[in-house]
């Protein structure tokens, strides 16, 4: 209550009623919008942690949760704010030594054979575009093909930033996947 003293033993159990309380619905709430499940924890211990600063400095909250569905969505906002989109151009993430898009298209100078892998890749990249959901595929086409920017397409689609990433993404790791797949099914032959 605003105005009141509490002691720690009072601040500790309002904090674990509300935890309590409040976990199982606040982390479905950042799984929807977060991704990866690492990001999502963090997210998450961050509300915690919050919440336990804001108490220890005496400074009761009324509505303690919609604070942290508010403190939630500030922490997803600054989380998708630092996250570059995935592109293909770019490691995949597993390692320093993934391959990026360019290294799984052998050279155009290497020889005939070189060539015919290289366009057995593309029209793997092709059919591998046409396997995804029609609003990833869209997603990837007109940010990576297009040129366009993630704010230009939300204000087409009306569809939010942080979606438009997600679709994206799992548009990225599908196509990286199968083009991994059949680099592989090359190396193997």
């Amino acid at each position: 209550m605003p105005g009141q003293e509490w002691t720690i033993d009072e601040q500790d159990q309002f904090i674990a009623e509300a935890l309590e309380r409040d976990e199982a619905r606040l982390r479905s709430f950042i799984r929807k919008r977060v991704i990866d499940t690492s990001d999502a924890e963090d997210v998450l211990q961050d509300v915690f942690y919050e919440l336990i600063q804001t108490y220890r400095l005496m400074k009761p909250i009324e509505q303690v949760t919609a604070w942290m569905y508010r403190v939630a969505r500030n922490r997803i906002t600054d989380l998708f704010r630092k996250q570059k989109p995935a592109s293909l151009n770019e490691a995949s993430g597993a390692g320093e030594d993934a391959p990026s898009f360019e290294d799984l298209l052998p050279s155009e100078d290497d020889g005939p054979d070189a060539l015919y892998a290289r366009t057995l890749l593309l029209e793997a990249l092709d059919e591998a575009l046409e396997e995804l959901p029609e609003n990833q595929r869209e997603v990837f086409v007109a940010h990576e093909l297009l040129g366009k920017s993630f704010k230009e397409l939300a204000e087409e689609t009306g569809t939010p930033v942080s979606t438009l990433l997600s679709r994206k993404r799992y548009a990225v790791l599908h196509l990286r996947r199968r083009l991994e797949e059949l680099k592989d099914s090359f190396e193997t032959k």
